[in-house]
């Protein structure tokens, strides 16, 4: 019997190591934008980059009153001359969601950042939010995506008002050819 399996445990580590090298799948560009500098402020939001297909992401922001009511609006586009909007769009309650996932879309944007977050409790949110050396794994995005680039568009609201936008623009290729 373990005969039979040996080929195929052979033939997934192989396809396996050959899809992780064959995958790009990096931060572009960053953008934070406040709308109501008396609820949020940015410290800061960068890219820095520190291989040919590592970017880090970093983020500083505090809310400066308890939050207790908050909205997500996130939005997926696609690159074909000029950004256009591409399958995804959802709006959640982040204070119901941190406690239950149940938005699909937000839920793997979530997993893919939440480890380098502090993000990551219920409401009230008050004080510091940071995302700290954030970096793209591919083995975490669930879902396929066609090679090309994206932005993920975010606008936060407190108490149902615009507070801030976070826009992430990022790249993703899978070429197995080209790598292998």
């Amino acid at each position: 019997m373990w005969t039979n399996l040996v080929p195929v445990l052979g033939a997934v580590i192989f396809f396996n190591i050959i899809s992780n090298e064959a995958v790009v799948f990096r931060f572009k560009n960053f953008e934070c934008k406040t709308y109501n500098q008396s609820w949020f402020v940015f410290q800061h939001c960068r890219l820095k980059a520190v291989s040919r297909d590592r970017v880090l992401l970093n983020m500083n922001g505090t809310v400066l009153h308890p939050v207790h009511n908050i909205h997500l609006h996130a939005k997926m586009f696609k690159r074909a001359s000029g950004f256009k909007p591409w399958l995804l769009d959802s709006t959640i309650d982040v204070c119901r969601f941190v406690r239950k996932h149940y938005d699909p879309f937000i839920g793997i944007v979530f997993n893919i950042f939440k480890e380098f977050s502090n993000f990551n409790h219920t409401c009230p949110y008050v004080g510091p939010q940071v995302v700290k050396d954030f970096y793209l794994r591919p083995e975490l995005l669930i879902v396929p995506l066609p090679t090309g680039e994206y932005m993920l568009a975010m606008q936060w609201y407190f108490d149902k008002k615009l507070q801030f936008d976070t826009n992430v623009t990022f790249v993703f290729e899978e070429d197995l050819l080209k790598r292998s």
